[in-house]
């Protein structure tokens, strides 16, 4: 049956975060294992209305997050269906587990694959094309609480892989509709990882990014995060590890005596706050309060030297008030975590949110937003001036051209990025190297290097 998609060329369309980033490459992973043929490398390649792409099929993995979010999902269906009107165009993501309904009698789709039936993606299209028709290809994702075990085998990068170990959300804050998108928290089987993480070491793979909608609450039969990152630090070829965001809650002296033995376990935390107000995390029913939130920061600064903690941030949630805003504004100084990712609050519909009173005018959510744009550039900056002058070492990811002149680019174990002067690297490689310039380049890339920052 799979060879129906022998020669189809596909092309993915990825909205939303690193889990679906995540399961896009899995997806076209199995497809092209079936012999279908990658076209357009990155959103970019699909952005102007009139070019055609030429796809045979088109899969837009959605996005829900926001009504935004929705809007642009629209779009894009909407925006291949133009540019390839005789492909087979398909729709999959949270936006899908929403309003699949809705989308399925918009003449722009042709059918719709839940999320938890990506690993089928290449039986789905079959059967479509063969029959015209699909079974088995959406389900109530609160009804089937079985993780969804995709696989990757080659990170797009070689450098870096996302890796998803857990899936599903039961927290329910009041501004959020993933829940009811990825359903119920589910985690990967243990032993599943290890070989997956095996297979991406072996394939090149120098550092793992762990992700999932809610990463924090993994647990396979009792065994927990500490438990990943120990078994996949023995891992032969794997340098460092990441988490892609971490619930403060996560912050113990048990977890934090586990990770800071594995030198591969990077010092850099994303830690999730949303506000440094108590009322407004009420509010948003976050499960901790500020005070929380401070003594994970303190513990974790007790265990490394200049940890990179950063966060995300929402302004404007309803009922926000100045004194509210001035609250959080005061404790973020206090903190003075290393960056802060700042986000206006969006209305999403079917949300307890969306329905609270005193939303906060635009106008004032810009307000709020520039002022905590400021001071976590200013922190940024002093964090990473910290380092000046010290040897540190740097994952060579690429080549870039900045005004002119050639740099490698990487990042240090805090995420640090830093650009190398090409001649710097390259003149060093050349001493210890004979062969060419673009295979002693290739072997830069990848690399870990020591340099002065």
């Amino acid at each position: 049956m799979y060879s129906i998609l022998k020669d189809k060329k596909i092309l993915i369309y990825t909205l939303g975060c690193k889990v679906n980033q995540y399961e896009s490459d899995a997806m076209l992973e199995e497809l092209m294992k079936h012999g279908c043929i990658r076209i357009a490398d990155d959103a970019s390649d699909t952005e102007n209305d009139n070019k055609d792409v030429n796809a045979d099929i088109c899969i837009i993995n959605t996005c829900s997050v926001t009504n935004m979010a929705d809007r642009k999902s629209r779009q894009i269906i909407h925006r291949m269906r133009k540019q390839n009107p005789d492909a087979i165009v398909a729709a999959t993501g949270c936006y899908v587990q929403i309003a699949g309904n809705e989308l399925l009698e918009d003449g722009a789709i042709d059918l719709i694959i839940g999320n938890n039936r990506k690993k089928d993606v290449a039986r789905i299209l079959s059967e479509y094309i063969l029959t015209g028709k699909v079974s088995d290809n959406y389900i109530d994702v609160n009804k089937d609480n079985e993780f969804e075990n995709l696989i990757i085998d080659k990170a797009e990068t070689h450098t870096r892989a996302y890796v998803k170990i857990q899936d599903g959300c039961n927290e329910f804050c009041t501004y959020c509709i993933i829940p009811y998108a990825r359903g119920r928290i589910k985690s990967k089987k243990l032993i599943d990882i290890t070989a997956e993480v095996d297979t991406l070491a072996k394939n090149g793979t120098k550092e793992i990014i762990l992700t999932g909608i809610n990463v924090s609450a993994y647990d396979d039969s009792g065994l927990g995060m500490a438990d990943v990152i120990r078994r996949i630090s023995k891992i032969d070829g794997i340098e460092r590890i990441r988490l892609s965001s971490m619930d403060p809650r996560i912050i113990t002296k048990d977890f934090l005596d586990t990770v800071s033995e594995i030198k591969s376990f990077c010092p850099h935390f994303h830690l999730s706050l949303q506000s440094a107000c108590n009322k407004t995390l009420k509010a948003m029913n976050r499960k901790y309060t500020i005070e929380q939130y401070m003594s994970a920061c303190d513990l974790i600064r007790s265990y490394y030297d200049r940890p990179a903690i950063t966060t995300d941030i929402i302004v404007g949630f309803p009922g926000e008030t100045d004194d509210d805003f001035e609250e959080t504004y005061n404790n973020l100084v206090r903190l003075n975590l290393y960056e802060m990712h700042v986000f206006k609050y969006s209305r999403r519909k079917g949300t307890v949110a969306d329905k609270m009173k005193d939303q906060v005018d635009e106008r004032i959510k810009t307000e709020r937003s520039n002022r905590l744009l400021s001071l976590t550039a200013a922190n940024k900056a002093k964090f990473e001036a910290s380092f000046k002058g010290e040897m540190d070492d740097v994952l060579i990811e690429e080549e870039v051209t900045v005004n002119g002149s050639q740099f490698y680019r990487g990042h240090t174990s805090r995420y640090i990025l830093v650009d190398i002067p090409f001649e710097q690297l390259s003149s060093s490689n050349n001493n210890n190297n004979n062969n060419n310039n673009n295979n002693n380049n290739n072997n830069i890339i990848n690399s870990i290097v020591s340099v002065k920052l």
